[in-house]
């Protein structure tokens, strides 16, 4: 039985409507102002236009072959159910791919806004710097970031999929607004490159059977390295924080799991996040296991005046304390794993630690106090470290610190637009360098 006339023009109306609204779904870059510092790298602005240029080639011809077939003779042995259900497949999957072009989007148009524009791109270099990890173990992917409400942040890593189906070409990483800005942007940022770095690294695929064994052989502990291996991606992710910024990270942590008490303490079996009371222990223990200083059994002190065990069920104080007990030979086991992508090193031997200890950090700001334009070349990852120490340390006020730090993202973000410039110019006079003047002059040029 034939498709009726009058749902076939319908679903052909339909179709066709689809196609119009395709034809509006521009390329960012021709309909995005913005400074030129608060623009995306080249890399990362080709990455994102060729997959959505990819997307919107699959639409267009997707609904034409819809079209077609409703004109085919093959439309003749089908009927109005199968050619609706046909669109309807045909619509959802229009609406999953234009999800991509809505999640850069978000990340884009923030581009445009006066100061936060600028800051993002400063945001994508700090990025970029606390993912490398020289030594050829990776290629780092680039790293965009955006502002968005709430308090935790949040990343959509580099080569997942993507609504539709395709590979997510760069790392998208949302942050806090109510963390701009202060040391606290850099815990938030970096704990979610961390995630990036670990999944370059396969981590957590590499730790998760070690903590498997030790559950089977571990007899009272078993329970704790149950939750261990339940949590290890979130953990991960911290430990690449404080490994890259110190006291910063710890810090930050703070400012974002200190909540009312019963989420302080709750442990939920279907959660990959610690409870928070543990979790602030967690990145103490790495902290004081990478860099040695009394600073880290201050701020463990601190966390347990703001969150006393008192009055807390008997079963889940006990299960808590455990754990607790617990953390400095799990971290132990962390700080010295050695994946295979690694090649025999372990992860606090490839990340360098020496020039992040507390005493150089300290060093480092008051040399650069002296030397302010020091600062501007020093590598991003380490000054927020710095920094984050001094404002622990009480030689840096949060009002400095703020001002600072615009100063440095609007610094670093130019930087990096310079720098690309720079290349581009040079790819471009190698291409075709100019013609020396005497040539010029023979062609006939009479004045």
């Amino acid at each position: 039985m034939a498709i009726p006339a009058y749902a076939s023009w319908m679903l052909a109306q339909e179709a066709r409507a689809l196609l119009t609204r395709l034809a509006r779904v521009k390329p960012f870059a021709m309909q995005e102002p913005m400074l030129p510092a608060a623009s995306l790298l080249p890399e990362t602005q080709t990455a994102i236009e060729l997959v959505l240029a990819k997307g919107r080639r699959e639409l267009r011809s997707r609904t034409e072959v819809y079209l077609r077939w409703l004109r085919s003779p093959a439309a003749l042995a089908a009927d109005a159910e199968e050619a609706h259900r046909r669109f309807v497949f045909l619509r959802l999957r229009f609406n999953a791919v234009l999800n991509k072009f809505d999640l850069f989007n978000d990340v884009i148009t923030q581009r445009s806004e006066n100061e936060i524009g600028v800051w993002l791109s400063g945001l994508d270099v700090v990025s970029a710097d606390a993912l490398a990890l020289p030594g050829g173990y990776y290629r780092a992917p680039p790293v965009i970031c955006y502002l968005d409400r709430g308090m935790g942040a949040a990343i959509r890593r580099a080569r997942t999929r993507l609504p539709g189906g395709a590979e997510n070409p760069v790392a998208v990483i949302r942050v806090p607004r109510e963390r701009m800005i202060g040391h606290g942007i850099a815990s938030s940022l970096i704990h979610e490159v961390g995630h990036q770095a670990a999944a370059l690294l396969d981590l957590v695929n590499s730790l998760r059977p070690l903590l498997q064994g030790l559950q089977a052989a571990a007899g009272p502990t078993r329970v704790a390295w149950q939750f261990w291996e339940r949590w290890i991606s979130e953990i991960v992710a911290d430990f690449w924080s404080v490994a890259r910024v110190g006291i910063a990270s710890t810090l930050g942590l703070v400012g974002v799991v200190g909540l009312p008490r019963p989420f302080v303490f709750r442990i939920n079996g279907n959660d990959p996040h610690p409870p928070p009371w543990i979790r602030v222990k967690v990145s103490c223990a790495i902290g004081r296991a990478l860099y040695p200083h009394p600073q880290w059994d201050r701020v463990e002190a601190l966390w347990n005046a703001y969150y006393p065990l008192t009055g807390l069920d008997p079963a889940q104080r006990g299960l808590l304390v455990r754990l607790q007990d617990h953390v400095p030979g799990f971290v132990a086991l962390l700080i010295n794993h050695r994946p295979r992508c690694l090649h025999g090193r372990s992860l606090i031997e490839v990340l360098d630690i020496e020039k992040r200890q507390p005493a150089r950090l300290q060093s480092l700001f008051m040399h650069w106090r002296r030397h302010p334009a020091r600062m501007y070349r020093a590598p991003p990852s380490l000054v927020f470290a710095v920094l984050g120490q001094a404002r622990h340390d009480g030689r840096l006020s949060p009002e400095d610190e703020s001002r600072l730090i615009g100063k440095l993202l609007n610094h670093w973000a130019l930087r990096s637009t310079l720098d690309v410039a720079a290349v581009c110019a040079r790819r471009s006079f190698q291409a075709s360098p100019p013609q020396p003047l005497t040539s010029i002059r023979s062609r006939g040029h009479h004045g």
